[in-house]
């Protein structure tokens, strides 16, 4: 078992992994053999290699691009950057996303892509080297395109990447009307969308707060219904993981326990998770925090530290028999992808746990990516055509309402209520329902047929049966 949340164990079959969640609840489905086995095999894996020049000599870099299912077009899905990358990780993470946008109701295909390198080890130059090149690759094989495959960022990328990527598209295909749309998680400059950079943790704390919502299963499970007091450790603090720390905080729980590479830290009366990331950024590590009571220089003994919930938000695999049992929340969000084998799942279930699956937690993200392609494909921001008609008639029924009543509002309260919706407001609620409806829909197909068991394997259900449909009412040609 790796010991560092940034070493992922390359003995391990990640993509079998998925699979094997994939027959288990292809069981409780009605499909057809042939159809279930193009629903859980990749379409296309490209693998490629293109030389870079690095000081004055050259360098071989490997890629990846798979696109897991057509179902519906395009495919989508993130680059990761990572000198651990591997063919095995990137099929199962776009199948991952096949199924995660069936779950949430996205209308996108499967993808992922891979660069294996460590961006550390580059300057920038060198990376955007890299970058365009990669994206050159992938429009020589028609494996980038607004209607074809949009990538978004992943571990190691972000929107710096995303806008050479976005760059290298319309720059390679003159005159297309809707060239943004090939990427999404892009700046907001250069027609990215409010909210997505934080849109991942957000659908992680909303997740959570549904999940404990339900009075039923906190029951079942010893806790009390609600977010307020609930105690969290989250794993990873990157851009998902700081951020689903900073909306559960907001929300009401108490994050005691932060882990990161080089170490973990924990108090049970609570971190100041700001405080926390601005203490690493000048350190360049979260040990040594003045608030921490305990320090473990051995990060994977964080996770196992008393604790109500527990936000995995690194990297895959980091929950497996040799630890699970010794994990003490009684509730799994699963922040990163695959975070928890299979065999630990089961482990956890039977001690009376509940996993919410990234299929769904994570889900945010792509949600959020969906809202930024369709803007770049109607080419208006959201919220620009309607707020001041908003504003203007919210004006009308208060101003009507204070001369009936005679009753006259503060103008803090006046403003308040008139405010038309902005983009990020617009695009947080779309991502707020989301995830409300899309849990409640898992919880159902888990609640209606007590042999599925997780709902991992109701959300997986859920999914078979929406690809399934699509799939049938595409029928086949010839």
């Amino acid at each position: 078992m790796a010991t560092n949340i940034l070493i992922a164990d390359q003995e391990t079959h990640f993509f079998s992994d998925v699979c094997k969640n994939f027959d288990h609840a292809a069981q409780f489905t009605k499909h057809d053999a042939g159809l279930l086995d193009q629903i859980k095999s990749c379409n296309s894996v490209y693998r490629f290699r293109f030389p870079i020049r690095k000081g004055n000599s050259f360098e071989v870099i490997d890629a990846w691009r798979v696109e897991h299912s057509h179902h519906q077009s395009p495919t989508k899905g993130g680059i990761r950057y990572s000198e651990m990358v591997n063919e095995d990780e990137v099929m199962a993470l776009a199948a991952l996303m096949t199924y995660k946008c069936a779950i949430v109701n996205v209308p996108f295909g499967g993808a992922k892509g891979g660069i294996k390198i460590n961006p550390k080890n580059y300057t920038v130059s060198e990376l955007e080297n890299i970058t365009r090149r990669y994206t050159v690759e992938l429009i020589k094989k028609n494996f980038i395109g607004p209607s074809i495959d949009v990538p978004a960022p992943d571990y190691g990328s972000g929107e710096r990447e995303m806008s050479w990527i976005a760059d290298t598209y319309a720059t390679m295909n003159p005159g297309q009307l809707d060239a943004m749309g090939a990427v999404t998680g892009k700046p907001i400059a250069l027609h990215g969308i409010a909210g997505r950079r934080e849109a991942t943790g957000r659908g992680v704390a909303i997740a959570t707060r549904e999940c404990v919502s339900v009075g039923e299963d906190m029951q079942r499970i010893g806790l009390l219904p609600g977010l307020s007091g609930k105690r969290v450790i989250v794993q990873g603090l990157g851009n998902v993981g700081y951020y689903s720390a900073k909306f559960l905080s907001e929300m009401g729980a108490i994050i005691v326990g932060l882990c990161e590479f080089e170490g973990a830290i924990y108090n049970e009366n609570g971190l100041d998770i700001e405080a926390v990331f601005q203490h690493r950024k000048a350190t360049g590590s979260i040990l040594g925090y003045a608030a921490a009571i305990q320090e473990f220089t051995n990060t994977m003994e964080g996770l196992e530290q008393p604790c109500d919930i527990l936000v995995p938000a690194a990297l895959e695999n980091q929950i497996t028999e040799a630890n699970i049992r010794n994990i003490q929340a009684k509730i799994i969000v699963e922040g990163a992808n695959g975070p928890t084998s299979p065999e630990a799942e089961a482990i956890f279930y039977a001690n009376g746990g509940i996993i919410v699956p990234d299929m769904f937690a994570n889900a945010g993200g792509v949600t959020v990516s969906y809202f930024e392609w369709l803007k770049n494909l109607s080419h208006v921001a959201f919220g620009r055509m309607n707020r001041r008609f908003e504003e203007n008639s919210n004006l009308n029924l208060v101003n009507m309402v204070e001369g009936i009543t005679g009753v006259a509002l503060t103008p803090v309260q006046r403003s308040t209520i008139i405010k038309g919706a902005s983009e990020l407001e617009l695009v947080n609620s779309g991502l707020e329902d989301t995830m409300i409806r899309s849990y409640h829909e898992i919880r159902e197909i888990y609640k209606s047929n007590p042999e599925i068991g997780t709902l991992r394997n109701a959300a997986m259900v859920g999914a078979i049966n929406k690809i399934a449909v699509s799939y049938q009412n595409l029928g086949i040609w010839p």
